[in-house]
């Protein structure tokens, strides 16, 4: 097994995740680096990379969990800062955009498809309520 995989491995266990996605910016870059162990991450010191976690079932990480998980995956890119997200704790919409990103460490690739299914299902059984509370915003329904 490759070491950068093992290192994934490792975090993913001892902080009990199922799934590890990069989104944002630097998502194929990061992708890239997590497959390829000659592909070296550069990343400016001022950015971050965007990360989000699906926990295993039952489990819910707490605040001190959260901060030693960034602190985990700042250590395993080699940059400054880590936005991490739990896909769980965030609205819909956040969540599909996520598992848009990148997936980069998986427990059970079948398992992590149909998490991905489900948010975006999620996701749209919601767009007509989004759309509704979009125009209340916007005073379009008056």
């Amino acid at each position: 097994m490759k070491e950068r995989q093992k290192r994934f491995n490792q975090i993913a266990e001892k902080f009990e995740l199922d799934i590890i996605y990069a989104f944002g910016s630097h998502a194929k870059k990061v992708a890239k680096w997590a497959k390829r162990e000659g592909f070296e991450l550069s990343i400016s010191p001022s950015s971050d990379v965007d990360i989000g976690v699906k926990p295993c079932a039952g489990k819910q990480l707490s605040a001190k969990e959260k901060v030693h998980l960034s602190m985990a995956l700042e250590d395993l890119f080699s940059i400054n800062r880590v936005d991490l997200v739990v896909i769980p704790e965030v609205d819909p919409f956040l969540a599909a955009n996520i598992i848009r990103g990148e997936r980069i460490h998986c427990i059970d690739e079948y398992e992590a498809d149909e998490y991905d299914l489900y948010i975006l299902r999620r996701a749209g059984d919601l767009i007509p309520l989004e759309r509704e509370r979009i125009a209340l915003i916007m005073g379009e329904n008056e």
